[in-house]
């Protein structure tokens, strides 16, 4: 578990293919304190589990799947991407539960200078509007940021200088592939929810919507 509060950016030293499974030697620009093998570090916000340890830096393995799913598959040797160690217990939460596994890929499609910040636009598969709301939060390349609008298939959010400066957002531009989890919290909500009302609307639309029906569903 993760919060998207990136603790700093790394390099990808080296690259290891074999079929579409993957082995990353990624080093960090900070020290790691007590690094322990066999722990979850988010890597451009996937979480991936350390094999070892080197003087180059740790050692991941990425399988085919998920490298097909994310921007892993983009990396070169030299590629800055985004790291934070998992969540311990008794840890702040600053900014929200993250569980380092990507939804989807989402497209940068606007930039814009916002006074000292800069406003992002991204589009993303339509499928996964119930779970992208104002205000909400989201995790892009591992980065937890507040959706300030959003609508079908696409979302924006608001970039301040102190991120711009410590993760890798200063590469994005027009057309940058991302990472993108939305909220764990509201995918349980909308999976516990979903059938339920698929069947309560199902069984009035056999008696019709009237207004009684309006007044108890929040309309």
């Amino acid at each position: 578990m993760f919060t998207g509060l990136i603790q700093g950016t790394g390099t990808i030293t080296a690259i290891q293919r074999k079929g579409g499974e993957t082995r990353f030697t990624v080093r960090p620009g900070f020290t790691l304190h007590d690094p322990r093998l066999g722990e979850s570090i988010a890597v451009n916000g996937v979480c991936l589990t350390v094999e070892s340890f080197g003087r180059g830096g740790f050692h991941v393995y990425v399988s085919a799947q998920t490298m097909s799913l994310t921007n892993l598959g983009d990396l070169i040797t030299g590629s800055q991407v985004n790291l934070e160690r998992a969540l311990a217990l008794g840890d702040r939460l600053g900014g929200h539960l993250v569980a380092g596994h990507v939804d989807c890929l989402a497209g940068v499609e606007h930039i814009q200078q916002a006074g000292e910040s800069k406003k992002f636009t991204l589009v993303y598969p339509e499928e996964f509007n119930p779970q992208v709301i104002n205000k909400g939060s989201v995790a892009l390349d591992g980065i937890s940021l507040t959706i300030t609008e959003c609508g079908a298939g696409h979302l924006q959010v608001n970039i301040i200088p102190a991120t711009w400066k410590e993760t890798t957002i200063a590469h994005w531009k027009k057309g940058s592939l991302v990472n993108m989890e939305t909220d764990l919290i509201g995918k349980y909500v909308q999976n516990m929810l979903g059938p339920w009302m698929a069947e309560r609307f199902s069984q009035q639309n056999q008696k019709g919507i009237d207004m009684d029906f309006l007044r108890q569903h929040g309309f």
